[in-house]
């Protein structure tokens, strides 16, 4: 039989375990990765190097990604000319979703391929549809999971997300397997709405500023290339491996 001073010592002790978990993000031993919270409206409660994760968009959310008004917004001409995309490049467009930046950058690559790379088989069914109904050749879609995008290791040009990885429940775990999949010289393009202007109407979470994004891509071995700030809402950053 337990005794009472017992009892109450493992009493205490849940007492302050729990008093702990409801604390915010603290400071963690670097053999830990995330760091777990309450959560804030639009987060999981999930923190990686003092960052919330925010929910992720589901595939309800495809009309907004297909908004008429996006390219006026986003300028994806312009993103898209940024890339300096090669005819022969293979690329993974990791949560690719609707396809919007899939299908414009496959016509970039008519000797390569995009890997349209996405956790929603709704996503991919939409995806689908659209290779089905025009035709193309040089687009794949492959099924990607929480902590692993599925790639085959040194296969790729250059991977990229947009407004995606702030999403991502493991996000150093999908970075790490992406940096094994880019080729040497590889490259990694994200797109983040740029948490430093305020004039940016998108939630908070949502936003990322360079000085977190470039901590994020240190911590598996990229380095920052360029900033490069000519789109409207948006940071363009590419990262290269080390």
């Amino acid at each position: 039989m337990i005794s009472i001073r017992l009892f109450s010592l493992l009493l205490s002790f849940a007492i302050l375990t729990n008093c702990e978990a409801q604390q915010g993000p603290s400071s963690t031993s670097t053999d830990e990765t995330y760091t777990f919270s309450s959560s804030s409206r639009d987060g999981i409660g999930k923190y990686y190097l003092g960052r919330e994760i925010s929910h992720v968009m589901g595939h309800m959310g495809a009309s907004w990604l297909e908004r008429p008004e996006r390219e006026k917004e986003e300028n994806v001409s312009q993103a898209i000319q940024n890339m300096n995309l090669k005819p022969n490049e293979v690329i993974a467009d990791i949560g690719a979703g609707s396809g919007y930046y899939t299908f414009r950058m496959a016509q970039k690559v008519p000797e390569g391929k995009v890997l349209a790379v996405d956790l929603q088989p709704e996503m991919l069914d939409i995806m689908r549809q659209k290779i089905k109904k025009n035709k193309i050749k040089n687009v794949e879609l492959i099924r990607g999971e929480e902590a692993n995008p599925n790639l085959t290791e040194n296969s790729i040009d250059m991977a990229m997300m947009v407004d995606v990885y702030h999403e991502l429940s493991y996000p150093k775990e999908v970075m790490q397997e992406i940096v094994s999949a880019l080729k040497p010289k590889g490259r990694f393009i994200l797109l983040e709405y740029r948490m430093e202007d305020p004039k940016v109407p998108i939630k908070r979470l949502h936003k990322m500023s360079l000085e977190q994004a470039v901590k994020e891509m240190n911590a598996v071995g990229l380095k920052l290339q360029e900033n490069i700030d000519n789109l409207p809402w948006q940071h363009f950053m590419v990262f290269v491996k080390e």
